[in-house]
């Protein structure tokens, strides 16, 4: 397989670094390297409720990730890398990006999402000497981004990252761009990430014991190459459509309810979220083929959105708990987000927004309520029912796990002659509603350095079932399926 430069300069650069110095080779020679090894079996149907041929996934696939880690002093250096094989194209990976297949029928291969890949999903150099606290580090190259509820950070991305972590204070200052995705199948950025900088700070404050209130910022700045679509000319899936600058400022505020450890007996989290900024997008095509009076069209863009859930603890064992999310037509989300969190209050992080719906913060509404189980450090489980609606019912809803078409079809033979995304029926605001499952065993733990706990996705081996049902609403019309599952079942061993 051939690497793309960015991945050999990600390899060189990481092993140099690693191996220049011999404290930190023999430390890592003595305990800090390992081998992550994941195989995941997955059933998903009708992702795109029944409108087109195919697309269901019944698979198993084998994940392997090697990785090193080393200290001296100050200095530290990590590294992690990915080998995937598998009999069909499924996740392996929860911060795979939901788009990784949209390509499949397109003339464009450059990001077909392929059965077997090779990656580097991390490689960094940390610095930990500025401050005499332990939890203070800079790192700089592809890291681990993510903070506790999963609505603004979690991602693997290149980033200059500073983060400070005490028991009254919590910060991080950074600044982020993807150059690739350091994948032998994805050849490409998506658009949405092609010259696209992200700027972001956030601090939280605990301001009594168990209470936390914290401001977050992130601005992108989006100055891509804009292509615009030529008469008689095909259009390419890749194409750059629009830029701009977004801004998003918060307040929140919570319990420590993200922490699964916690033992309170009321958990709550609080966030409201503005955004604002400008985007210039390219104009299509005139009906007739020919090329529109202007090229592209600017203009302003304001929003808000809200996360409010409260759980409370009926015995050291059992937990329920609502939430309830909203965001306004014109509002979404920065692009690094997972929209995954301990929000049931378990160890394992559940989807937000459905693990088969998965959901954004755009022009949609939610109201979940769930109940959770946790048996020491062995087992533990979530069942989960969510209601999802339009605010604005004459308006689409962002990216999610649904992938319905409107297809145009040839009167003589039946072949499809175009595709495009299943418009939904206007003033309908009913999205549908899902239940989710999430178990877990958990069979032993490992002792990791700290500065690891953000790139392991997972702190044991363990065996997990995770999936959910989803029902579609009156907005998808009536000529779709009844219903949709995606499921899954991970073993996770570490060596």
């Amino acid at each position: 397989m051939k690497l793309n430069p960015f991945v050999k300069a990600g390899i060189g650069l990481t092993f140099a670094l690693l191996w220049s110095c011999p404290t930190l080779a023999a430390l890592t020679e003595d305990k800090n390297f390992g081998l992550e090894v994941k195989v995941t079996g997955q059933s998903e149907d009708d992702r795109d409720l029944g409108t087109q041929r195919g697309g269901d996934v019944n698979g198993i696939g084998l994940d392997v990730r090697p990785w090193i880690y080393g200290e001296s002093g100050a200095w530290s250096a990590y590294a992690m890398g990915q080998a995937v094989a598998s009999s069909d194209i499924i996740e392996t990976d929860t911060l795979q990006q939901s788009d990784g297949d949209t390509t499949e029928q397109s003339s464009n291969n450059d990001r077909k999402t392929k059965k077997n890949y090779l990656a580097l999903r991390e490689f960094w150099v940390g610095y930990s000497g500025f401050t005499p606290y332990p939890g203070e580090i800079l790192k700089l190259g592809r890291q681990r981004l993510r903070n506790n509820d999963g609505q603004w950070r979690d991602t693997n991305i290149e980033a200059l990252n500073w983060t400070f972590d005490t028991t009254l204070l919590k910060a991080n200052v950074g600044v982020a761009e993807r150059f690739s995705e350091y994948r032998t199948d994805l050849k490409e950025l998506s658009p949405e990430d092609k010259d696209r900088q992200h700027l972001y700070a956030d601090a939280a404050y605990q301001w009594t014991p168990g209470h936390w209130v914290g401001l977050r910022g992130h601005h992108t700045h989006d100055d891509g190459k804009l292509d615009y679509p030529q008469p008689g000319v095909a259009a390419d899936p890749l194409d750059k459509r629009q830029n701009g600058d977004l801004t998003w400022l918060g307040i929140e505020a919570n319990s420590d309810a993200y922490n699964w450890r916690n033992t309170n007996t009321v958990n709550y989290w609080a966030s409201v979220t503005g955004m604002q900024g400008d985007r210039s997008s390219v104009n299509a095509l005139n009906a007739d083929g020919t090329r529109p009076a202007n090229a592209k069209r600017n203009q302003d863009v304001d929003g808000w959105a809200t996360d409010l859930g409260v759980r409370l603890r009926l015995d050291p064992q059992w937990q329920v708990g609502a939430a309830y999310a909203r965001a306004s037509a014109d509002y979404e989300q920065n692009g690094l987000q997972s929209n995954r969190s301990n929000f049931t209050g378990t160890q394992s992080r559940v989807h937000r927004f459905g693990e088969a719906f998965r959901g954004e913060m755009n022009n949609m509404q939610s109201m979940s309520l769930f109940g959770s189980w946790q048996l020491r450090d062995d087992y533990d489980a979530s069942l989960v029912y969510h209601k999802f609606w339009r605010v604005d019912g004459n308006k689409p809803v962002g990216s999610n796990g649904i992938d319905a078409v409107q297809n145009n079809y040839d009167d003589v033979t039946g072949a499809v002659l175009s595709s495009a995304s299943l418009p939904l029926v206007d003033g309908n605001k009913d999205l549908g509603q899902e239940m989710d499952l999430v178990v877990t065993k958990y069979f032993k733990k490992g002792l990791l350095p700290a500065a690891l706990s953000q790139s392991i996705d997972e702190p044991s081996a363990l065996v997990r079932f995770r999936g959910g049902v989803f029902k579609p609403g009156d907005a998808y019309g009536k000529q779709v399926d009844s219903y949709m599952h995606r499921a899954f079942v991970d073993v996770v061993w570490r060596f």
